[in-house]
């Protein structure tokens, strides 16, 4: 009877490392599939003087063909995001957090001043007007898309 060798078969390690690569694509390309096609658009990020919040506004549109959630965001600018909705009742505008926004096939939905929109809390760095900010828009599904927005001055709409 034949000693077996306890060596691994040479061409092991690159099928390894092939199927590896493969396998590592594909979850990378399955949370940026749905994301592809949602479009961002007039993506600004307003900066307030100091260590005050952030206001992060855009238009997202949903070009497919069914609804999308989007769930929340992140930014390595910044230690914590969350979104919001102004609420004016009664004469008095407030805001409130927003767990989730649902998004119908073709649907647009406008984060500005006065109604949806994104706080970003405790900067990483400094930032001034004109900088890049990379935020990450979360949606369901484990899908998320990033999108550049560009710092500019409070007074900015």
């Amino acid at each position: 009877m034949p000693l077996m060798s306890l060596t691994p078969h040479p061409s092991l390690p690159r099928l390894a490392k092939r199927w590896c690569s493969t396998f590592l694509l594909l979850i990378a390309t399955t949370g940026t599939m749905a994301a592809a096609e949602l479009e961002v658009s007039e993506a600004r990020l307003r900066l307030l003087p100091g260590d005050l919040p952030a206001a992060g506004y855009f238009t997202l549109t949903n070009t497919s063909e069914k609804g999308v959630t989007l769930t929340g965001a992140d930014s390595p600018a910044f230690g914590n995001v969350m979104m919001h909705r102004s609420v004016n009742q009664d004469g008095v505008t407030r805001m409130e957090p927003v767990a989730q926004l649902e998004l119908a096939a073709g649907e647009q939905v406008e984060f500005a001043p006065g109604g949806y929109h994104l706080m970003l809390m405790k900067r990483a760095r400094p930032l001034v007007v004109g900088d890049d900010v990379e935020v990450n828009l979360h949606f369901a599904g484990n899908q998320r898309q990033r999108v550049t927005f560009r710092a500019v001055a409070p007074t900015a709409q």
